[in-house]
């Protein structure tokens, strides 16, 4: 039997999370029985919402369980198997990250198909990330041909995505934030952004409007706090914001006020809806479908901000929740 190094989480984080409120634990994995696989994870995803999962609180995704593997989202390699429907060497996608193997029903595993995109690419661009930008545009924000588009945390994993399907469904204009001069760069040489923001710089309004002269029509908001304000500010009639995340809020130890403008919803007819990816996968298909398509064209740019060894996890989230991260965050375990 292989041993297998996971991440627990041995204390419940106030603030923003320390090393020491999670532990590597080394344990012994038993081989598969009919209908399991094992599998030898390569690559693991740390994401934002895992934050909230730290906190012992009703939401909509379980917390999680003190002294227990962490999990989420992960892509690996069967390397023994119960099922001949998933043999041995099928690469797979499932959620049981946070360790470097994992033993699964078969029904808990996605086959994925490494010969269109590299493995990984189903952590990001094919996976969970790409289909929460697509479904935030589509069918929270309704995103019409001709509209100007505003991405918060731009420079992210959901937002460098939201920002370039934004482009391939026909929008006339798109902006970023994101935190620092060089992800500013990067947003327009790189990802395709029209303008960019550097929220470090201060007065989100003006720099907004500046960027968006003829107004926001869709607001893609990943983090809530001054970036909603700054949108509501200049957000045209009817205009429409898919509420996907809060990173400002995310590590608060007290509650943090709503906009101080929220009033101009009214006037504005503004439609605000929040959205959870899990009640998009309808859209899986029809979304791999064109993003894989995309892809192949040259006219996604995926980004990989990659960090070795499941050792250093931790150390992953830590620093992609403080935005050291561009593009998407991965752990890549050894094979």
């Amino acid at each position: 039997m292989p041993t297998s190094r996971e991440v627990h989480l041995v204390a419940r984080p106030v603030g923003e999370p320390e090393p020491t409120d999670f532990s590597l634990v080394e344990t012994s994995v038993d081989e598969p029985g009919p209908g399991q696989v094992l599998v030898r994870n390569d690559w693991v995803s740390v994401d934002p919402y895992m934050r909230g999962r730290m906190n012992d609180v009703k939401s909509y995704v379980p917390p999680f369980q003190l002294n227990e593997p962490m999990d989420g989202g992960a892509v690996g390699t069967v390397v023994s198997s119960g099922s001949d429907d998933v043999p041995v060497g099928t690469s797979v996608s499932h959620m049981a990250g946070w360790r470097e193997y994992a033993l699964l029903p078969i029904k808990a595993v996605r086959t994925v198909d490494t010969s269109i995109a590299p493995a990984q690419a189903y952590l990001g661009a094919l996976g969970m990330v790409g289909l929460t930008a697509y479904a935030g545009l589509t069918e929270i924000a309704n995103l019409r041909e001709g509209d100007t588009v505003f991405v918060s945390g731009a420079a992210g994993a959901v937002g460098s995505l939201a920002g370039q399907i934004a482009r391939q469904l026909g929008a006339k204009r798109v902006v970023g934030s994101a935190g620092g001069p060089e992800k500013k760069r990067r947003l327009i040489e790189e990802f395709g952004f029209d303008a960019a923001i550097d929220y470090r710089e201060g007065e989100l309004t003006r720099r907004l409007a500046e960027a968006a002269p003829d107004g926001v029509d869709v607001y893609f908001d990943n983090v809530g706090s001054d970036h909603l304000q700054a949108a509501l500010n200049v957000m045209n009639d009817f205009g429409r914001v898919a509420l996907c995340g809060a990173v400002a809020s995310y590590n608060a130890t007290e509650p943090v006020p709503g906009p101080s403008n929220l009033f101009l919803a009214v006037g504005k007819r503004l439609n605000l809806r929040g959205f959870i990816v899990g009640d998009h996968n309808h859209l899986a298909e029809e979304y791999a479908r064109r993003a894989a398509g995309w892809l192949a064209e040259g006219k996604l740019h995926t980004e990989e901000t990659v960090v070795d060894g499941i050792e250093n996890s931790v150390q992953a989230f830590l620093d992609m929740m403080r935005g050291a991260n561009t593009g998407k965050m991965l752990v890549r375990l050894p094979q």
